[in-house]
């Protein structure tokens, strides 16, 4: 009887949307399984696809074609997985082959090679005789990859994946024995070749760093070499990203009453395998984090595994700290911070078992993780857990999906849920815990609030309040840390000629360029242009070019000019874009090297440094009024997550908020951290508007090169959209988005609200199948349900 795979192939339109059926040739009958790679014949041409499914009949009428070749020696997707890239592809209008792809680690993404080791001591056929790894590429060119998946069902080999990243794979070059050491004459006076044989004589292999280390050169090795006596190897490495970090091991620490109840409640739904979402809401301090360690120790113990996702500006060493003190080796780190090779490392770790936790950012909600117990997902309102290119899944859907899958409860953690997982709580969705206080008994740090108007009137023209000045002077004579916060980058937010009103723009966006005075350049956020600081105006060729608005570069300067006896750590995108820098900042800082943690959002959150007894906002303005119906959910989150950054140790804190528009009921209620008064005034504002999560959203935007182009066929969708769409959806646009002109390319967006998504689900259908064909003429269509964005 035949065997046939159901294969989706990498062709992503409408029409090759769905399953093909191939014939598995006869060596590599009872091989191939769900989620492997292949190479079929699709045309006039071979390309890849994924097995979705395997069967012994066929639907079609036509002679079936074989699949030509497998890619890989094991799957790359689960069952499960596949399973999911079917469940995206039905939420998030996108084809199945570029959720499957979405899925796939990066590394298989990029650059690599496969190397295929035999490792059977009992026997070696001719292949491996003279060289125990050879190539994949030589295995396919032999017609030998049946062979490879037979001899790895029988372990008898192992693939490795050898990503090529920048420095390539890590090696290390070990030197073995080939004589026994009795039969190896020494002279008396050879040093060094005796310090070798010791070395040898402990162990197996030794490492050429480890020999010379010990002051064994390299001209004895070679001379050892030359002779016979040992050999010398080059082997790829498992790389560790933090193999330079000591992990100091730690205990449980004793749960206080609100935390035992949130801990019990979840142990009981692991134990009965119920697949319960929690949204945990506990304010700053109160030892979530401590929770999530214990919940996952038990999880551990009882043989299953753990997922753990913080956003990834939260992924600092002190997270990484808190999970492999408790877990040590046990804990895999995934996230965009290590290179290509780090992160292959690590996923593997999980794939292969050697790991059961995996702690990461938004994909590593794919994780390989089998028999999951619990997922996690900390500061569950982050919109950085929303996927914004391609494939644009929520990680919040997709564990509670996996949760399903697993029977395993989801526990989403806040100090500031978002409103939509707040109103799920409270219509039972998920059931609702709390922490209302600090885990070490300490009060929230007060808040007062300085209008910087008042400020102005009295001649105090400075970035700082008379208020905040006197703060920061102090804590510095007291050997305290601050920690200030201004979510603007750069020195300036832009240059105006003060004789012609002209401000300089980017030529490639409707945006204004931004000036940063340390690399004398003038940038572009949103595209990467930049080009040097004018010292003329180039419209009107005035030397009066000045600059306005207020960047972190600029607050550094001043704290400076402030306090020059102050040491300064400004964290923002351009201090932290190179590998490590994150890291190696907050080291700075947390040693007490440095007295003020400069930043913007991303310091906010995820740091814990018991000498911050202090925290500033500079401007609590500059995202209130943007042009998003949640500017003012995001404000209140981002004052209460850094608020909470002071006062976490023995000594009580302060924050001080500046802002223009004091009487705002959004710092008004950061001041006294009342979420829950917030959350309610907030839902009456939404209700009132008709927006989430009263209603459903989806936006539909158009893009081109060519403004007139793109707004044509924005209207030509929308047309489609009335005649299709009944009166209970309500439809806006199109409307140029907020930046309407990013790197040459026009955008347009449609806004559809409604309350039942079978009401938009065929039209939506519809409007991916046709977007294929715009592709063709360089018109881009994406749709994204829940957006999170809408700048």
């Amino acid at each position: 009887m035949d065997e046939i795979a159901k294969v989706i192939v990498d062709v992503s339109s409408s029409q090759t949307d769905q399953a093909y059926d191939y014939l598995i040739p006869d060596n590599l009958k009872n091989q191939l399984s769900i989620g492997y790679r292949v190479k079929v014949p699709f045309g006039t041409r071979f390309v890849q696809g994924f097995v979705v499914d395997i069967t012994y009949t066929t639907g079609v009428d036509y002679e079936l074609k074989y699949i030509s070749d497998i890619l890989d020696a094991e799957p790359v997707l689960t069952p499960e997985l596949v399973a999911l890239g079917d469940y995206l592809s039905q939420t998030v209008f996108s084809f199945k082959m570029s959720c499957y792809k979405t899925m796939l680690p990066n590394f298989l993404k990029a650059n690599y090679h496969k190397e295929v080791e035999w490792i059977d001591n009992t026997c070696c056929p001719p292949l491996f005789e003279k060289q125990k790894r050879i190539s994949w590429k030589m295995i396919e060119s032999l017609g030998m990859t049946h062979a490879v998946l037979k001899w790895k069902k029988e372990e008898k080999v192992i693939v490795h994946y050898l990503v090529e990243d920048k420095i390539t794979h890590k090696t290390q070059r070990f030197v073995s024995l080939v004589k026994p050491i009795e039969s190896i004459p020494i002279r008396a006076n050879a040093h060094q070749q005796k310090a070798l044989l010791d070395y040898l004589s402990q162990s197996s292999k030794v490492s050429t760093k480890t020999l010379a280390e010990a002051n064994i050169s390299l001209k004895t090795l070679q001379s050892a070499k030359q002779k016979g006596w040992i050999e010398i190897t080059e082997e790829v490495i498992e790389r560790n990203p933090y193999e330079h970090i000591t992990f100091e091991k730690t205990m449980p620490l004793t749960l206080n009453e609100e935390q035992k109840t949130v801990y019990t409640q979840v142990k009981e739904s692991i134990l009965k395998r119920e697949p319960k979402t929690f949204l945990l809401e506990g304010v700053t301090g109160s030892g979530k984090t401590e929770v999530y360690l214990q919940l996952i120790s038990d999880v551990i113990q009882n043989g299953r595994t753990a997922l753990l996702l913080v956003p990834e500006i939260a992924l600092t060493p002190q997270m990484v700290k808190h999970f492999k003190g408790r877990f040590g080796q046990r804990v895999a780190v995934l996230h965009s911070g290590l290179s290509e090779g780090e992160r292959y490392d690590e996923w593997l770790k999980a794939k292969e078992k050697k790991a059961d936790i995996v702690v990461g950012a938004r994909s590593s909600i794919f994780a390989p993780l089998d028999n999951i117990g619990l997922i996690i997902i900390d500061e569950e309102h982050e919109t950085t857990y929303k996927q914004m290119d391609t494939v644009k899944y929520h990680a919040r859907d997709v564990a509670i999906w996996r949760g399903q899958y697993h029977q395993c409860p989801v526990v989403l953690g806040s100090a500031t849920p978002s409103l939509e997982s707040r109103a799920r709580a409270q219509k039972g969705n998920y059931t609702f815990l709390t922490l209302t206080k600090r885990a070490n008994d300490k009060p929230l740090p007060h808040v007062q609030i300085v209008d910087m108007t008042t400020e102005k009137k009295v001649g105090n023209f400075d970035l700082f309040s008379d208020i905040l000045k006197l703060a920061i002077e102090d804590r510095l004579q007291k050997k305290e840390q601050v920690a200030l916060l201004l979510n603007r980058r750069g020195y300036a937010s832009f240059l105006m000629c003060r004789d012609c009103g002209h401000v300089m723009q980017c030529p490639n966006c409707d945006i204004s360029l931004t000036l940063h005075k340390d690399t004398h350049k003038m940038k572009c956020h949103y595209c990467g242009f930049d080009t040097s600081i004018p010292t003329e105006c180039p419209n009107c060729f005035s030397d009066k070019v000045r600059s306005y608005g207020v960047g972190t570069q600029r607050v550094e300067e001043a704290l400076y000019q402030l306090f020059p006896q102050a040491k300064v750590v400004r964290m923002d995108v351009d201090t932290t874009s190179k590998k490590g820098q994150h890291e190696r900042l907050l080291n700075i800082f947390g040693s007490g090297e440095a007295d003020i943690l400069l930043g913007t959002q991303m310091i906010a959150k995820g740091l814990d440094f018991p000498n911050i007894t202090l925290v500033g906002v500079i401007n609590a303005d500059t995202s209130l009024y943007l042009s998003d119906f949640r500017a003012s959910e995001k404000t209140y989150q981002l004052l209460t997550q850094v608020a909470g950054r002071a006062g976490r140790g023995t000594l009580s804190g302060e924050v001080i908020i500046q802002t223009y528009n004091p009487e705002h009921y959004v710092l008004q209620l950061a001041q006294t951290q009342q979420y829950e008064e917030f959350y309610k005034r907030e839902m009456y504002s939404r209700y009132m508007g008709h927006y989430p999560p009263y209603v459903y959203t989806t936006t539909i935007t158009i893009t081109h090169h060519f403004e007139s182009t793109a707004l044509k066929s924005a209207y030509q969708i929308k047309q489609i959209l009335e005649q299709s769409l009944g009166k209970d959806v309500v439809l806006l646009g199109p409307s140029a988005k907020s930046i309407a002109r990013i790197n040459n390319k026009f955008y347009f967006q449609i806004l559809l609200k409604y309350k039942n998504i079978k009401a938009v689900e065929k039209v939506l259908y519809q409007i991916t199948n046709d977007s294929q064909e715009l592709a063709k003429e360089k018109i881009y269509v994406s749709i994204d349900v829940n957006p999170v964005n809408f700048i």
